[in-house]
């Protein structure tokens, strides 16, 4: 009797400490909330290949308004921009903010997530609630719930008839055992076979449990924030909850074994694993599982997306909250980008500009390493990120809802035999492809054609770029062919420039936006301010001279 209750004093303290240890976490998660509200994560917190699997392995990218190619994404470097621009609490936030990032739904989403990010704005306890359930979440093994979504559902193996089998001898053999012993014997070959059986499925599953192991975690957390009055009024309909709540029982007992973290799953481990062992349990039980993971995979889908919206809201919340400044975009049906202190995310202390264009597209004219190139990446990245966030980092943003495409980094290809002319001739083929459509485009290029001689250049240049620029597309172009001003001025072009300053034999650029084309050249004058020899510099000053006069 006194051992009875020595273990149950000891189960009571441990059920005290493990309380205390709880409450504790809890106030630490919220205190950390609070402290790092408006600010970027820290650099160890991005892991991009399993950040991006969810939008890699979504196979429904068909049904929206426009979906970001690789090249545009490398083109507008937003992996970097998705690390300043991220303040999700889960991983599958995380992983759902690339993805709305990269897949530009229809204007009309833009709407409810607005209304959404309204609510966390203005109910600081409710926001701090949910990022607390979210935080759940926030461990790397949550990148895993994505598979249960995507993933190719796994075979039933071929032996699964001999495994139900054996289950039966085990039941048998433990019934017979109570009539003569020689039967309990026998169990000791089966439990062998079976623990095989146990050990190769576990091997052969161990990737889809990480999936499935936070699971149980993924619907508790739903639950929660759909429990919340104000996240109920954005999301009415919950049903896909009940229904994936269906197999939650398959769901736990499977995972028993993968959320092993604290003290009375210990204890009894052993135990259950010896019985999951004897009857084939787990395995049986898993394959069950699969197909009822089929079956509610659509609503599993619908669980990932409520909690990632959600997530992204908050996210988007909290980057509203920080140092940059930002604004909510106007959408127009005009041909028109009018904008007020743009700014590039990735950049520190960024000179804002205004920029104004109606009916027109913009030619960028300007000296080496004065900004061309970085401010038409500006206005591309605050156009994704209005259509996609329904933020810009501007004090005013209005454009139309636009298909983005880019042909800034283009690069040759060792491997397919293709040089950097006919990379570039390509790239900018699937550009003349899309302009036709009926939805306005926005193209973003930088040098056109600079892999081929200046005449060519310059004459096809012009007449790809006046293509582009038809119907309510618009055209964003930097070049430093100033030839190239004079024959688009004509074309519905507005002229820009960027230019330097010289002083004190000191290279400095104001970066700020300058209407007209560039009347200056400084290539030479750098060479000069970096030692070049005198002779080169005056053979090369005296080729100008003659070559412009």
């Amino acid at each position: 009797m006194n051992w009875f209750l020595g273990v149950i004093v000891i189960l009571i303290i441990i059920f005290i400490l493990n309380n205390h240890r709880n409450k504790k976490n809890k106030t630490k998660v919220l205190n950390d909330l609070k402290l790092n509200w408006g600010k970027p994560k820290t650099e160890d917190s991005f892991h991009s290949n399993s950040i991006e699997k969810y939008f890699r392995n979504f196979i429904y990218n068909d049904e929206a308004y426009h979906v970001l190619s690789e090249r545009c994404a490398d083109d507008l470097d937003l992996k970097d921009v998705f690390k300043v621009i991220d303040r999700t609490s889960s991983k599958i936030g995380q992983q759902y903010l690339y993805y709305k990032l990269r897949r530009i739904e229809k204007n009309d989403n833009l709407t409810s997530f607005s209304e959404l990010i309204s609510v966390f704005e203005t109910d600081e306890i409710l926001r701090l609630k949910t990022q607390f359930q979210l935080n759940r979440l926030n461990k790397t093994a949550s990148y895993y719930f994505e598979e249960l979504v995507n993933s190719k559902p796994i075979d039933k193996p071929k032996l699964l008839k001999l495994v139900y089998f054996l289950s039966f001898l085990s039941i048998t053999c433990i019934g017979l055992s109570f009539f003569s012993p020689i039967f309990f014997l026998l169990l000791i070959p089966i439990f062998s076979i079976n623990l095989f059986f146990h050990l190769k499925n576990k091997w052969d599953v161990s990737s889809y449990l990480d999936g499935v192991s936070q699971l149980s975690k993924t619907l508790s957390v739903s639950k929660y924030l759909a429990d919340f009055k104000e996240i109920k009024l954005k999301f009415p309909d919950t049903q896909f909850i009940k229904e994936v709540e269906k197999i939650k029982l398959k769901t736990e007992y499977i995972s028993f074994e993968k959320n092993l973290d604290n003290e009375f799953a210990t204890v009894i481990w052993l135990v259950a694993e010896f019985v999951k062992v004897l009857f084939n349990l787990e395995y049986l039980i898993f394959y069950s599982f699969v197909d009822a993971i089929s079956s509610k995979r659509d609503a599993l889908h619908k669980i990932f997306c409520f909690i990632g919206e959600i997530d992204c809201a908050i996210s988007v919340t909290s980057l509203k909250a920080s140092n940059f400044q930002t604004c909510e975009p106007k959408f127009s049906s005009d041909k028109k980008i009018v904008v007020k202190d743009i700014a590039h995310p990735l950049i520190e202390n960024c000179i804002v500009n205004d920029l104004s264009l109606l009916n027109n597209s913009l030619l960028l004219t300007g000296s080496n390493m004065s900004g061309k190139t970085t401010f038409i990446r500006t206005i591309a990245v605050n156009s994704i990120l209005a259509q996609t966030l329904n933020i810009c980092f501007a004090k005013s943003y209005e454009a139309p809802f636009f298909k983005l495409y880019s042909s800034i980094r283009v690069t040759d290809d060792l491997l397919e035999n293709t040089s950097y002319y006919l990379k570039e001739v390509l790239t900018i083929k699937e550009l003349i492809d899309v302009s036709q459509h009926i939805e306005p485009c926005l193209f973003i290029l930088d040098e056109i054609f600079k892999g081929t001689n200046t005449i060519e250049r310059i004459s096809g240049g012009k007449a790809i770029l006046s293509y582009l620029n038809s119907d309510n597309n618009m055209v964003l172009v930097s070049t430093h062919d100033i030839e190239l001003a004079d024959m688009l001025s004509k074309d519905s072009f507005e002229l820009f420039h960027f230019s330097e300053q010289i002083e004190n034999n000191e290279l400095s650029f104001d970066h700020k936006l300058k209407v007209g084309k560039l009347k200056t050249r400084n290539a030479i004058k750098i060479l000069e301010l970096y030692d070049y020899p005198s002779e080169i510099i005056r053979d090369a000053k005296q080729i100008e001279k003659n070559f412009f006069n």
